[in-house]
């Protein structure tokens, strides 16, 4: 049994409306929608997901990565990874367009950071979902970003400093 091949994920976010669009035709309203110096901060509520209430995420253009981790419904819930996806960013005035190139880092917290969504990948890159291109980004993103949380013991908050983002991750 091979892959399940899933095309590119494009989602288009509107700064000024505050809203986010996905490749699949959904939207959603963002309760925080900022643009820093270091990139786009979001946050939605997530009313579907039975374990999680809201989705953080902070697009880093530069890095070519999205940061995402999601808040757990119950105060007592142990909080998943936060996952380092790397991804494609264009911008142009209020619009922000993230295409996701199907690679990405877990990074629990105290704990080794491990690769994620290769099989995925694999599929994409095979399928010729993914071209040449961004298979390269996607990999050596990927292996940059995940040599550099290691030289910070696997502290997302350490590596972020390191690159000049001084904000609380997950933000509060």
């Amino acid at each position: 049994m091979g892959a399940v091949i899933t095309p590119q994920l494009v989602d288009v976010v509107d700064t000024v409306s505050a809203v986010r669009s996905y490749s699949s035709g959904m939207s959603r309203y963002l309760s925080t929608c900022r643009v820093e110096p270091w990139g786009l901060r979001l946050e939605c509520p997530t009313p579907d997901d039975p374990f999680s209430d809201s989705e953080v995420t902070w697009l880093m253009p530069e890095l070519g990565l999205r940061l995402t981790h999601h808040r757990p419904r119950s105060r007592h819930a142990r909080s998943g990874p936060s996952v380092l996806s790397a991804v494609r960013v264009q911008r142009d005035g209020r619009s922000w367009r993230t295409t996701d190139l199907l690679l990405g880092l877990a990074v629990p917290g105290g704990t080794t950071a491990r690769i994620v969504r290769c099989e995925e990948f694999a599929a994409a890159v095979a399928g010729r979902v993914l071209g040449p291109a961004d298979a390269d980004q996607a990999l050596r993103t990927v292996h940059r970003t995940l040599e550099e949380v290691s030289l910070h013991r696997h502290d997302l908050r350490s590596w972020l400093t390191h690159r000049g983002i001084y904000d609380m991750w997950p933000s509060l």
